[in-house]
């Protein structure tokens, strides 16, 4: 299968990570996947939600948007904070993924919000977030300790996610907007740098898959990841934080 940019079906897309993208946040990075481009940014709030009160543990939130013309064709801004059912969806992905790598307990009583922007679309976009947004909270809690409010880091792992899907028949890793679009299959991938999976979201466009699709789709994203835990390890490297 000839990809549109000349991929081979287990490369990823040219991927940058820069940190402290947003200076005034406590944590930023944008991240470039491709023609895909996604800000992200953590604010810390010495609050919780009031589920939470007096629990003494803390929470990560999300919220996640797209610029009007991030695509081919305009699209409306969600007025009045009312989320969509998609936007919605991505938010409580963006937010589980990195409350599963965090010790909510050690975070102490705190928000820490992360706010994912769109600027520009080819697919991925929720993918994209959650990579970038790891490496905008680890700058978060870094502040957090050096203002001596936390004794250390209460990240436990690195974790970063990819799509793979079934076009044409080929399972294909990292799929942009033209392959999502034709995918047969697609998946959302959510792994830790310890090798666990957080989420995978998969769904059959067409026809039903396979245990055996599901195994190799799998291990597909398992390799794309190690590419994008080594972008995020530069990342951090370059803001001294490795």
């Amino acid at each position: 299968m000839l990809r549109k940019d000349g991929r081979a079906n287990d490369e990823l897309r040219p991927v940058r990570i820069v940190p402290g993208f947003q200076p005034y946040a406590e944590g930023s990075a944008l991240i470039e996947l491709g023609d895909t481009k996604v800000i992200c940014a953590v604010s810390v709030e010495e609050r919780v939600p009031g589920f939470m009160k007096a629990e003494g543990r803390g929470w990560i939130t999300a919220e996640y948007s797209m610029l009007p013309r991030a695509t081919l064709t305009r699209t409306p801004r969600e007025a009045g904070g009312r989320a969509g059912g998609r936007t919605h969806e991505i938010q409580r992905l963006i937010g589980r993924s990195l409350r599963a790598v965090t010790d909510l307990d050690a975070l102490g009583e705190r928000t820490l919000v992360v706010d994912c922007d769109v600027l520009q679309a080819d697919g991925g976009t929720r993918t994209a977030a959650i990579t970038g947004a790891y490496v905008a909270l680890v700058q978060a809690v870094a502040s957090l300790v050096k203002r001596e409010l936390l004794s250390s880091s209460p990240i436990r792992s690195a974790v970063a996610a990819t799509s793979v899907g079934i076009v044409g028949g080929e399972a294909i890793l990292d799929l942009c907007y033209d392959e999502d679009f034709w995918a047969e299959v697609d998946f959302n991938v959510v792994m830790t740098s310890e090798g666990e999976f957080v989420e995978v979201q998969g769904t059959a466009e067409q026809t039903p898959f396979s245990r055996k699709s599901i195994d190799s789709l799998l291990s597909l994203a398992q390799k794309g990841m190690e590419r994008l835990f080594e972008a995020q390890r530069v990342a951090l490297e370059k803001a001294g934080l490795v």
